[in-house]
């Protein structure tokens, strides 16, 4: 049987799974297969609190899908829930850059040093996995948000905040987000920011977005209500920049020469499977 990146990584201990949360089915900031599905209006008439924190995390929404590129720094983490219903966390670094309307380039370094660089170039899908010297290459299907999707869906491959980088995320967050409220706001992260939290069918998030005319997210919690253990994932995004110096080589890559090729394998285990966390037994 040939070798597949997806096999790679779970005999692995899949600890090179880019880090399994925000790009889950179901989630409020999950990449959608339709997109197109009518907004859920709210079951019933909202306090000015709502109004407020519902208008602020469109304004995030739509401030991300327009900006054709930008790059942003994101430190996360996640829980990985053991049988036991012990709680391991699992965390990496990210370093994110977008030039719409086609490329993608994220480098991911794991707690352990691991390091993980996907690049969607225009042309092709390429994703190296630098510790276990493997290189998987596949055509790209289309634009970024059609790819975006197919490297989730199809793929089966992790992109936390996978919809975050759409130009579709208004849409997503209408079709999803049930409930919404105001919090409070707040300069915990280094700058004045609106603290939100809300509910979808299978999540409870919370976002909190920078005040002024630059209403992007400094960090993220979703906490998966309906799995097993109700695991968390935590994101802290910094660094963004609106303005980059990206270039064709940003978005080129050159695999290790001794590096294996192996193919991708199309779909991925259940999303709420407990993750092996290093040193633990699933």
């Amino acid at each position: 049987m040939p070798m597949t990146f997806r096999g790679t990584v779970q005999a692995l201990g899949a600890k090179l799974a880019l880090a399994c949360i925000l790009s889950c089915a179901g989630g409020a900031f999950a990449v959608a297969q339709a997109a197109s599905q009518p907004a859920k209006a709210p079951a019933a008439a909202e306090t000015k609190s709502q109004v407020q924190a519902r208008e602020i995390l469109m304004r995030m929404a739509n401030f991300l899908a327009k900006n054709q590129r930008f790059a942003v720094e994101v430190r996360l983490s996640y829980d990985a829930v053991q049988p036991s219903g012990q709680k391991i966390e699992v965390s990496e670094t990210q370093s994110v850059s977008l030039s719409r309307p086609t490329r993608l380039r994220v480098e991911s370094i794991g707690s352990d040093g691991a390091k993980v660089l996907a690049v969607f170039t225009g042309k092709e899908i390429m994703l190296i996995d630098y510790g276990a010297g493997v290189v998987a290459a596949t055509p790209q299907v289309g634009g970024l948000d059609d790819t975006i999707k197919y490297f989730v869906g199809e793929l089966g491959m992790r992109l936390p905040l996978a919809a975050l980088l759409l130009s579709t995320l208004p849409q997503e967050l209408q079709a999803r987000v049930q409930s919404i409220d105001y919090v409070e706001k707040t300069s915990l992260y280094g700058a004045p920011a609106h603290h939100l939290a809300a509910r979808t069918e299978t999540t409870d998030f919370q976002a909190w977005v920078a005040d002024g005319d630059k209403p992007l997210p400094q960090r993220v919690i979703i906490t998966y209500k309906n799995a097993t253990g109700q695991p968390q994932f935590r994101a802290q995004l910094s660094g963004w920049n609106l303005a980059p110096a990206l270039s064709d080589a940003t978005f080129s890559i050159m695999p290790p020469q001794k590096a294996q090729k192996v193919g991708f394998a199309a779909k991925v285990a259940p999303a709420d499977k407990p993750v092996a966390a290093k040193g633990v037994k699933p």
